[in-house]
């Protein structure tokens, strides 16, 4: 009873043994940590507000379809099924991994007739031929003395967590390539009743030069310098309406769908997307919080700094404890005294090859360096991503506010045009001209605010919102 309890007290000594290898937490000098990368960002301040960004911030827009088109997408993304299937995979094999630190066992049991070798027994008289069997059970239970398993136990979980981060990084650039889609199909929409419109003025504008010509007030060459622009502008239509339709395709695609099963009716969009606020970005410390590739990067590297431990484990023994019990022999002698067998004990493996083990090591703590340098890339990238968008952004703002004052202007000039006309005051070329010049200025701000739109998705994908499926964090910034 004594040496049972001192064997006892031994196994749990030794079972809690500090694990080998280091204790991972993010190191001090990451960049994570430094002072720059959490602080307020430096573009954009004036067009901005430091709100925390909102988890579905294409909601900022205020659009039901483009709300209801994001929903399909993250629930029938090809890209984002795929991500789903790598997760359950990592967290199946966790499992798997988990088990290691349970007691493991098995089962056994074979009969056949046979006979044995005389000669392997160095005997020269024929054994009889007999029907034999053999059965038994084992048991082994891993101390893991020095953590190799527990070590490994870490690294599955931190690759299992990686998995997470790039299933939710693919639902980020799902919702931003699905409002990008959208955002163009209304941007090509609006541009194109712009163009008809244009297309109207200048067909009615070559109308009326024929009829000058034709009562010797006009030259005809008037009538190709009318027909010249007229035809630019019918050139356009084509790859404007293909945008238009190439956008719902994509849309199609992202929602897992096939090209004859596209939703024309999106196609009745004509007015592009706006905020109806400034843009909430929070701040650099909560941009690195979110970004799911920082976390994944993150995460790889705790699961680097843990497989130094499973690889340090290696120097030392690897004890367990077993033990099994069975019946091997002749049938008749079935469960016998002379069959029965049974044993208890230690079993202890250690690989005597130190050089191995060692370059191990020292390949494990370079590819901790090398993770450590792609979670410092990570977050710089991330950093750098983001003020490049704002500054994109705020310089495409102040862009349209000088187009809107252009097309302002414009329209104020063909309202007065318009009155002259009506007065007889001025011709109605003079007036065509002045709404032709308004379009022109409708146009152009029309494409800048298609390059503001997607300025606007562009810093939300780099911001990172959108993966978080319950809506849970940041869910107060509306």
């Amino acid at each position: 009873m004594v040496k049972r309890r001192i064997i006892v007290t031994s196994i749990l000594m030794l079972s809690g043994c500090t694990a080998v290898g280091p204790n991972y937490h993010v190191p001090e000098h990451a960049m994570v940590n430094s002072p720059g990368a959490q602080e307020a960002f430096m573009s954009g301040k004036d067009v901005t507000k430091a709100a925390p960004l909102p988890d579905r911030w294409w909601q900022l827009y205020d659009d039901p379809v483009l709300d209801r088109l994001i929903d399909q997408t993250l629930a029938a993304n090809t890209d984002l099924r795929i991500a789903d299937a790598n997760l359950k995979r990592s967290l199946a094999l966790l499992d798997a991994r988990g088990a290691s630190r349970e007691g493991q066992g098995s089962l056994d049991a074979t009969t056949s007739y046979a006979q044995r070798s005389a000669e392997a027994e160095l005997q020269h008289v024929q054994p009889p031929a007999r029907p034999i069997y053999n059965a038994g059970i084992s048991v082994s239970y891993d101390l893991d003395l020095f953590g190799g398993l527990k070590r490994g136990i870490e690294a599955a979980s931190a690759d299992s967590e990686a998995t997470m981060a790039a299933r939710d990084l693919v639902r980020v650039n799902v919702a931003a390539e699905t409002a990008r889609a959208y955002a163009d199909l209304c941007n090509s929409g609006y541009e194109l009743d712009v163009l008809q419109q244009a297309i109207s003025l200048q067909e009615k504008g070559l109308h009326l030069t024929q009829i000058m010509i034709n009562h010797g007030r006009a030259a005809p060459f008037e009538l190709d310098r009318r027909r010249g622009p007229l035809e630019a502008s019918k050139a356009r239509l084509p790859r404007l309406a293909a945008r238009q339709r190439n956008a719902l395709f994509r849309i199609t695609a992202l929602e897992g769908r096939t090209p004859d099963e596209a939703d024309a009716t999106l196609l009745a969009c004509h007015h592009p997307l706006s905020l109806s606020q400034p843009m909430p970005v929070g701040d650099g410390k909560a941009l690195l919080k979110r970004r799911p590739d920082i976390r994944m990067a993150e995460r790889k590297l705790a699961a680097s700094s843990a497989r130094i431990g499973v690889e340090t484990a290696a120097l030392y023994p690897d004890i367990r404890l077993g033990a099994s019990a069975g019946s091997t022999g002749a049938v008749s002698d079935l469960l016998s005294p002379l069959t029965n067998r049974f044993g208890l004990g230690p079993l202890i493996s250690w690989t005597l090859n130190r050089h191995a083990a060692h370059a191990r090591i020292t390949a494990a703590n370079a590819q901790e360096s090398a993770d450590l340098a792609q979670f410092d890339g990570a977050v710089l990238n991330a950093l750098k991503e983001v003020e490049i968008s704002l500054n994109s952004y705020a310089a495409g703002l102040v862009q349209q506010e000088s187009l809107e004052n252009a097309r302002e202007a414009a329209e104020r000039v063909a309202s007065r045009m318009a009155q002259l006309r009506r007065g007889g005051k001025v011709s109605e070329f003079e007036a065509l001209q002045a709404e032709e010049d308004l379009l022109k200025a409708e146009w152009t701000a029309a494409e800048n605010r298609r390059a503001i739109n997607d300025d606007q998705i562009t810093l939300f994908l780099a911001l990172g919102g959108g993966w978080n499926e319950n809506g849970a964090h940041h869910s107060g910034a509306r």
